[in-house]
Order: structure tokens, then sequence, then C-alpha cells
């Protein structure tokens, strides 16, 4: 049975499982006194315990003549033969009735209206059975008061009230103890009465005759042998109860991976061995007792005067046993312990056997329902768990019910489930650390699931846009502080940038010293607005730093797109990702670029076409330059937004001024273009690239033109 996510809190059984195994041990043993009564009827009116019946002259043996069949009225019938007796003579026959009253068990026979009750003083019977009910009220007693803090505890859990940690404790304690202490309890009065019982049966003198003693006898194995069933009855119920209904109510999820019990190991096989030996023994050992009650032995009569009639009857095809048991022409002497069963005998006896095979049938009902419960429901729950587990729900873990084989295996499966969650976690943990050195991007580029896939050699070709970052003059810096403060610095100001290029879309390639290599795969917006996110994080950075007196820094960042080989290079022992490209190159150039043209922020023209509205930013043309190990010319440009507002205003206030001073330098009127520049520079000191124009407009007025010049401004330096 699944586990419910709210499983409703059962009620505590403790003397319904009493009365219950009372009640069968009564029906048990009411039949078996009844059939014993009846059996022995009418040797009771014989001897005068129910009345006094009429002294008959008839012979009570088996007739030695062969003509007075008639008279046949022999041991064998001996009990039918005085019911017919009594009917001949007129009188009525007794009425029998057991009555159970406050006083014990009254044997109650009535004839002619009158009623004689076998529960005087004298009778050892209605004494013993007194005892019993006694003893089974005192142990009703003491039952509820061992039960009663459970069901405390489990009414006040079933309406969600507080519990106290020493009622708890209590539960905790006794609760796997409870089936062996209820089953002592009862067991108590059973054996106080029982030692009554046998102490009396020892006593030659307690009884008038041995017909008393021998029902007293009778009553005793029988009423032994339903004490002991009852007190099995009490001891698996309570125990189905404990580990099927309650344990999971008193101690937590957590507990219960393990097996909590203390007694020893136990193992199924002893399990099915007792539930089937109480299932094919209780019948048995009733058929038993009726089959040994309903006998006759042949040694308690005079067989040396039966006829040849009598021993035909007897023994039918075996009726020569004179020549098997004695020498020829000497006196017939049979064995004592042969019996026979006689009609009346016969009747009582399948009766019997009848009433008890049903109860022992309800019997064994319970116990197999019981003994099948207690391995199904937890095979079921571990099936259960093993199929949320292979959804991926490690967290759910089989509860350990019993101590037997399902139990260590639930146990076993339970520690399983711990290992491979703890597998996977560290899997996890050791994956994700992985992806701080390898990005989950650089995977997904590649086509691969997990870092285990990548092999060396792998590589794909990929259009994406390439950012580098760097902090300026920061070997300058890096001076006026120990290796341990520039690392810290270092860590500190990459902590800043890092969750800019993640959050938007990118993925940091390498740390190059105080250098950042990015890559953004799906377009280049995603870079150009990194960037502009990363001056303004610069300058929180700043002003971090400025409260514990830290140098203040500024960076620079070129971006390129183009098609790059983005794999795996190495050797077995140590590889690494990277991109491969002359797009990275160019990249880094740019970055270079920065601090010639006095820019926060530059991009070249394959970036600017690859954007879907470049008009969302504000920039300006630069130059055109040729960069070291660059043969084409790069037409760049500087993404004003990257600046500090007052100085981002004056730029673009300044735009159209500064493209017409760049359109008159590059068509070789320096004196105009000069005075362009000088217009953008008068309005912004801080514009760094009026003032790099300004100063080669100056100086080809000056010295003039090369014969070359092309407008192409070619940077030789890395």
């Amino acid at each position: 049975m699944a586990n419910k996510a709210v499983k409703r809190v059962p009620r505590f059984f403790g003397l319904r499982i009493y009365l219950s195994s009372t009640i069968l041990y009564l029906l048990l043993v009411a039949p078996f006194l009844l059939v014993l009564t009846l059996m022995y009827a009418p040797s009771l009116k014989e001897s005068g315990r129910f009345g006094t019946f009429e002294e008959s002259s008839e012979n009570h043996s088996f007739p030695t003549q062969e003509g007075d069949i008639t008279d046949f009225n022999s041991n064998t019938e001996k009990g039918l033969a005085e019911l017919d007796s009594l009917q001949t003579k007129g009188d009525s026959i007794p009425d029998i009735m057991i009555n159970l009253n406050e006083n014990g068990v009254n044997l109650e026979f009535s004839e002619n209206g009158e009623t004689v009750s076998e529960s005087d003083d004298g009778s050892k019977i209605g004494k013993a059975f007194n005892l019993m009910l006694n003893m089974i009220m005192i142990s009703f007693f003491l039952g509820f008061l061992f039960n009663l803090p459970f069901k405390r505890y489990f009414a006040r859990k079933r309406k969600n009230k507080k519990i106290s940690p020493k009622l708890h404790s209590f539960c905790q304690r006794f609760l796997f103890k409870s089936p062996l202490i209820n089953a002592s309890i009862l067991g108590l009065a059973y054996f106080i009465a029982h030692t009554f019982m046998l102490v009396t049966m020892k006593s030659k003198s307690a009884f008038d005759n041995e017909l008393e003693q021998s029902l007293f006898s009778h009553l005793f194995y029988i009423s032994l042998i339903a004490s002991i069933l009852a007190l099995l009855f009490v001891y698996y119920w309570e125990k189905h109860r404990v580990h099927i209904r309650y344990i999971e109510h008193v101690f937590t999820k957590e507990e219960l991976r393990k097996r909590i019990f203390k007694y020893k190991t136990g193992k199924i096989r002893n399990r099915m061995f007792l539930s089937s030996a109480m299932t094919t023994l209780l019948p048995l050992t009733i058929v038993f007792l009726y089959l040994f009650l309903s006998v006759t032995y042949i040694g308690d009569m005079d067989y040396s005067k039966y006829s040849e009639e009598h021993k035909n009857i007897l023994f039918g095809d075996y009726a020569m046993v004179q020549d098997l048991f004695s020498e020829p022409g000497s006196e017939l002497r049979l064995p004592g312990w042969m019996f026979y069963i006689n009609a009346i005998n016969s009747f009582f006896m399948f009766f019997g056997i009848s009433i008890n095979i049903i109860i022992a049938f309800i019997y064994i009902l319970f116990l197999v329902k019981w003994t099948t419960q207690d391995i199904v429901q937890p095979v079921k729950e571990l099936l259960d768990s093993m199929r949320k587990t292979g959804k991926g729900e490690l967290e759910h873990f089989g509860i350990v019910r019993t101590n037997d084989e399902i139990g260590e295996l639930t146990e076993g499966y339970n520690d399983m489930t711990k290992k491979i969650g703890d597998y996977i976690n560290n899997i996890s943990q050791m994956t994700e650390a992985y992806s701080h050195f390898v990005p989950r991007q650089f995977l997904d580029f590649l086509g691969k699931e997990t870092f285990v896939d990548i092999k060396l050699g792998d590589q794909v070709e990929k259009d994406m846009t390439v950012m580098f970052s760097d902090i300026r003059s920061f070997t300058e810096i890096s001076e006026h502080m120990t290796p341990k403060e520039n690392f810290d610095y270092i860590n500190y100001y990459l902590g800043y940038m890092e969750p800019v290029i993640r959050n938007n879309n990118g993925f940091i390639d390498k740390y190059i010293g105080d250098s950042i290599m990015a890559l953004f795969g799906y377009n280049a917006e995603d870079a150009i607005n990194a960037s502009i996110e990363m001056r303004l994080k610069l300058s929180q950075f700043n002003q971090v730093m400025d409260q514990f007196s830290k140098p203040s820094i500024n960076s620079g960042i070129g971006i390129h797109s183009g098609s790059l080989m983005l794999g795996v290079v190495g050797g077995e022992g140590r590889m690494d990702g990277t991109v491969i490209s002359d797009a990275v190159n160019l990249a880094s150039r740019l970055e270079g670029l920065t601090k010639v043209y006095g820019s926060s922020i530059i991009i070249s023209q394959d970036t600017l076409i690859k954007l879907n509205n470049p008009s969302q930013y504000n920039y300006r043309f630069l130059d055109i330059v040729k960069v070291k190990g660059k043969n084409e010319a790069v037409y760049i440009f500087e993404i004003i937004d990257g600046d500090s507002e007052d100085i981002r205003q004056l730029k673009i206030k300044t735009k159209n001024t500064f493209a017409e001073g760049i359109n008159l330098y590059k068509s070789g009127n320096f004196k105009e273009a000069l005075k362009s520049f000088k217009e953008v520079s008068s309005i912004n000191h801080h514009d760094s690239t009026s003032n790099l124009y300004i100063s080669r407009c100056k100086r080809f007025i000056k010295s003039g033109v090369p014969d070359d010049w092309d407008g192409i401004e070619r940077i030789n330096w890395n």
C-alpha cells in the first residue's frame, strides 16, 4: 500500500483485544464442556450428582447366553440404555444447561421442573471457573492501566493536540514491548487459574469419585490449550497493529530508516513455521481431544463373558482375536489399551469437532491475515519506494516495520538510497564546481550533455561576439599592495563583473590576470549590454574601495563579432576549453585601443552591423585602423553609454560636431577639422578622442601629409 500524503492516525486497541481473546477462549471451552456434560450425564445421574436415578434391576453387562440378546445393555451403549430406561419408566430426560454468571460457570440439570446446580461449594469445576473469571477481570484492569498512555497518545495525535515529552517517551519505550506485556498480563490470569486446577488435580482427596476427577482433568487440558491459543491471539494481533498501524505515528521517518528493535533479529522462516503449526495443529489438536474423549477402553469391560455375537459387533472381521492374544482353550485376554466408540459418543464427537473447527477456522483467518499483511505491506511499501527512487525522489525512504529479512532488506535499501543520494549530490556539487571552471554554455555549444562527454579535440565553429575587459594601469596600482592584497583586490573586482556577464547570456572563457575574456553566443546586444552594466558596476566598486582607502581603477572594453572555433585543446593529462580565431585577437586589440582613444567601450563595425536596433545605443564613429597582425582595416565605434552621466551628455551634445571633424580629417582638410575638434574639446575637456585628433591635425599641418596617407591609422604595438 502506497504511503499517502496524510495518513489517518488509528485508534489504539487494548481492552478490545483482551475481550476478543477471552471470547475466543470461552468459545473453545464451552462446547467441550457441554459435550463432556452430555456424555457423562447418565453416569452423573447414576452417581447422584444431579438427582437420583431409580435403581434398575436390569443387568448392565453383556448376556452370557445367546438367547438373551434382548437384554443387551453393556457399557458399549451405556448412555443410550440409561436414557431409554428413563423413557421406558416414564421419567423425563434431564435438561442440561451451562450457566455463565458473576459467580462463574454453573452446570444446571432440570428434572421434572426441578433444577439442580453443580456450582455448589463442593464443585471443583465451579471454583476453577470462578477463579478464572476473577483473574481475567483483574487482568482487564491491569491491561487498561498499561494501555491507557497509548490510548491518550493516539487520541491526542488524532486531534492534533500537544503531546508531552514524557508521554511520547513512554510510548517509544514500550510500544514494541506492548504485545508481549499485554499477553503476559492476560497470561498471568490463566497461569494462576491453571496452577490452581493443577494443584487440585494432584490432590486425591479433592474429588468425591473418579468421575468428577475425570471431568476436571478433561476440562483442565482443554482450558490450557484454549488459553495458549487466546494468548497467541493477543500477542499476534497486538504485534500486527504495532508494526503495521502504530509505528510511524510514534517514531519519526528518520528513526524508522533503520531497525530500531532491541530484540534479536527474526526470520520469516520461523514466522511461517509457527503460522503453519498453529493453523495445522489447532484443528488437529481439537480433533484429537474429542477422539480421546469419545473412546471407551475394552479393559474396563468384562469381556471374558462376551458371546460370539458380542465379539463380532466389537471386532468385526477380527473377531478371532483369541488366536492372536491367548493360547487355545485358555481364557481370552485382550490388551487394556484397545478401545471402541459407541453411537452416542460418535454423535457428540462430531458435534464438538464441527463447532470447534468453525471457531478454529475463524482463528486461522485472523492469523493468516495478520501474517500475510506483515509480509505483504512492507514489501509493497518497499516497491513503492523503489518506484519513487527510480523517478529521482531520492529523499524518499521506506519504513522498517519488521525485524526479519524484509526489515533487513528495507534497511539496506534505505542505506543504498542514502548513499546514492549522497553520491548524486556529490556529483552535482562536482558538476557545479566544474561549471565554475568550464561554463555550462561551453558544453551546450559543443553539444555535450555532461563534462564526461568532453574529449580532447572536440570543436565547433560558431559565430559569436567576443569581449575583452582590462583594468588600466593595474601594474602600477599593484606595486603599492602586497601579493595577498592584490589577490583579494582582483577577486573582489571580478566578483562584481562575473554576474553581469552571466546575467546577460554570456560566459567567461578565461581570466588573464586582471583581464576578462567573455563570449556571447546569442546576439551582439548581450555583449554591449553587459559592457555598459560593467561600467556602472565599476563605479560602485570604486565607491566601496574609497571607503577602505583603496585606489580607484578604470577599465577598457573591446568587442568584436565573428566566426571562431570553440573546442578542447591540450593533452590527455591536461585539457582546457578555449576559442581560437582572428576575432579573438581583434577583440583584444580593440580593448587596447581604448587606451589610445580614451574611450571606455570600443566595438568593431562587424558588431555594429549585427545589432538588431543600433539606435537604442548612443555611439559615435572613432576611426579606421589597422592593428598589428591584421591586414584589413577596421572601422571602430565608441559606445558612449558606458561613460559617466555628465561625460555621456557632453559627448551626445558634441556628437555632430565630432562627426563633422572626422569627415574633414579623413578628406585631408586638417585646418577645418582642427576647428571642429577644438570646438568639441572646448565643450568637453574630458573628450580624449578630440584631443587626439587635434594633435594629429597639428602634426599634419606642420609636417605635411605623407604621400601614402589614406586616412587609415596603423597601430603597431601589442
